[in-house]
């Protein structure tokens, strides 16, 4: 298979240890608290309000933002219905950001504009639900300095020939790192596509690169011995 081996996957797909490996690698991220937790310590440690989420999922399926105590055991009990770990994030307002990363290098950043708070499953999938920019619309330092935080963040987690880091930037201009995607959506109209064609990068040609990528990953770890009556189209991609 091409990209992200499956350690690596699954230490992007776990949220507390990803950020705690994003953390050892100076990506900065949220401050977060694993349930169980109290509604009191939360707002003792994090403030409201925060985003409560199951620890290993994704689309944002089981996501709630909690503004209040009261509506915490609600969206403590949603988040556990998909996972029995569940994390209790604070909430970064600003601007969502996505940078994906081909071969060790960031492609340009890319802005989702959502109708609501956060790119909920619905904006994801649903025709018309987000507005997806590329490239979008930053001070280049700014844009630098994400894609530079990108690149570390996918090395910090070992991550394969690609992946899609986001992130959301604060009022202040402040860059916080929300996950990282180890195998992002890849039909044509997907954001790593979208990324890939602000850089000049056609569909056919990221496809053609991931594959050979993987070919020749494949081929540095047989013995060349093994490697006797194969075919040169296999060999030599």
């Amino acid at each position: 298979y091409t990209g992200s081996n499956h350690i690596a996957s699954a230490a992007a797909m776990d949220k507390d240890l990803a950020k705690r490996l994003f953390r050892a690698a100076g990506v900065p991220t949220a401050d977060w608290r694993m349930a169980p937790v109290s509604a009191g310590e939360i707002a003792g440690s994090l403030g409201w309000p925060v985003v409560v989420k199951p620890n290993k999922q994704g689309s944002t399926v089981g996501l709630t933002v909690v503004r209040s105590a009261e509506a915490f055991p609600a969206a403590l009990a949603l988040a556990q219905r998909y996972d029995d770990e569940v994390m209790v994030e604070r909430f970064i307002p600003g601007r969502e950001l996505t940078v994906g990363v081909l071969e060790g290098r960031a492609l340009p950043v890319g802005e989702i504009i959502a109708p609501g708070e956060v790119f909920d499953y619905q904006a994801k999938y649903q025709a018309g639900g987000a507005r997806e920019i590329f490239p979008a619309d930053l001070p280049a330092a700014i844009a630098a300095r994400v894609q530079e935080v990108a690149v570390r963040a996918h090395a910090a987690l070992k991550l394969g020939t690609y992946s899609r880091i986001d992130f959301r930037m604060d009022p202040a201009g402040g860059i916080w790192c929300l996950e990282a995607n180890s195998l992002p959506g890849m039909t044509a109209g997907s954001l790593l596509p979208q990324a890939a064609r602000a850089a000049g990068i056609s569909f056919p040609e990221l496809v053609e690169r991931m594959c050979k990528a993987a070919v020749i990953r494949r081929l540095a770890q047989i013995a060349p011995g093994d490697l006797r009556g194969q075919p040169c189209d296999r060999i030599h991609p």
